[in-house]
């Protein structure tokens, strides 16, 4: 791919994703497998006048490593060090950049019951810092393609080949075209649109129907809100924490979840796919699932936490949309939430109550966003998905009519 459109994708990330500050810190989390294009956003990231840029490489054959040699007890604590960097983030609140280019498969043969130990005891001692770092600092996610990612969405391509098609399909689904700032700009005002009309209604809950058996009825919070595209955060700085992003997004009311929901695309969930699975609500609640892959890894993920078992999310997605367009499965949820309507077991976004900023985490929670250690999106949305809104007012408005929006 030729370096000066490279060039133009770093800087999206950094000025148009995370709004990098003057005198603001940076840390950047990427694979091994594009060191140059991290290279380029650095450089970007001090272009905008960062004070400090650091990198975390990441290689799934070394966490594959540490579960099999490192004893739960030693995984599921945190080191003098590991604390002084979270208080280190708490004080300075520094960007976060993830550039994403991992194998799907990275984790297969994991011991996937110690992982979940691992997370159950290291969620408790993280999530201080956490709930203080909320809302308050700029993030981005991007992706870069890794060789196995590449090769598992083209198999029918020489590893280069894939790679150079794997670029392709980024940057365009990512917008990145002559001026991908004013593009962008252009999708936030659309999304913000179509936001703006959804709060407008007054929904009290949005009922999804599918001809692959979905029928599924999900209530929301009066307080809560749509998002979609860029967010602003309580330092008062605008970003972009997804790209790619399509949705209209908000957190629904915990305990108001009825029905049963059929994915639509694979999950890639902790390194390793979980396909063509279902779950089944009560009360708000997972209380059956089933996978034909990796079943136990679904059971892990639904059971994690109390808060795993219920709905942090749901977003709209319409059928015709560019990644879903582009006739590619990523095998990538960054890519294919965005392709398809989607809910999210676990965490909810405090954000999405409106006046939160004069609000506790705490207080939002009684409102009805649910808490998790986990915050896992899911593909629901086909092309022939109808979705209905009941409004507070008694009347039934169409929002989503085969697959795209009837508005």
């Amino acid at each position: 791919m030729k370096k000066t459109i490279l060039k133009k994708y770093a800087r999206l990330i950094a000025e148009c994703g995370a709004n990098v500050q003057k005198g603001q810190e940076v840390f950047i989390v990427a694979g091994l497998d594009q060191p140059e294009f991290v290279k380029m956003v650095v450089e970007e990231c001090y272009k905008l006048g960062a004070s400090n840029v650091f990198v975390d490489f990441t290689y799934a054959p070394l966490t594959k490593l540490d579960m099999k040699y490192c004893t739960v007890k030693t995984l599921g604590s945190l080191t003098n060090f590991q604390k002084a960097r979270w208080e280190h983030y708490v004080e300075k609140l520094p960007c976060r950049i993830y550039i994403e280019s991992d194998d799907p498969d990275g984790l297969k043969g994991i011991n996937q019951n110690k992982m979940l130990k691992v997370q159950q005891m290291k969620y408790p001692l993280l999530k201080g810092y956490m709930d203080q770092m909320d809302n308050k600092y700029q993030w981005c996610i991007a992706a870069v393609p890794g060789p196995a990612w590449a090769k598992k969405v083209f198999p029918g391509m020489r590893t280069s080949q894939a790679v150079e098609k794997m670029w392709e399909a980024i940057l365009s689904t990512s917008r990145v075209n002559d001026d991908p700032v004013a593009a962008w700009k252009e999708h936030n005002a659309d999304l913000k649109s179509r936001c703006d009309y959804l709060n407008s209604l007054g929904i009290e809950e949005l009922h999804y129907t599918a001809g692959n058996g979905t029928n599924f009825t999900v209530g929301m919070i009066p307080e809560a809100e749509f998002k979609g595209g860029g967010d602003t955060s309580l330092q008062n700085i605008f970003f972009n924490p997804n790209i790619p992003t399509e949705e209209c997004f908000i957190s629904p009311r915990k305990g108001k979840a009825e029905g049963i929901v059929y994915s639509s695309l694979p999950l890639s969930y902790q390194g390793q796919l979980i396909e063509n699975f279902n779950i089944r609500f009560e009360n708000g609640k997972a209380v059956e699932w089933h996978a034909e892959k990796n079943e136990q890894l679904l059971t892990n993920m639904l059971t994690a936490d109390e808060g795993a078992s219920y709905l942090g999310e749901c977003a709209l997605i319409p059928y015709d949309s560019p990644i879903r367009n582009s006739g590619v499965l990523f095998y990538n949820t960054l890519f294919d939430e965005n392709a398809s309507c989607h809910l999210a077991v676990g965490r909810g976004f405090a954000d999405t109550i409106r006046g939160f900023e004069n609000k506790t985490l705490e207080e939002c929670r009684e409102l009805g966003i649910n808490d998790s250690m986990i915050h896992v999106d899911f593909m629901i949305g086909t092309e022939d998905m109808n979705i209905d809104a009941k409004t507070r007012d008694g009347k039934t408005v169409p929002i989503f009519r085969n697959g795209n929006w009837a508005f």
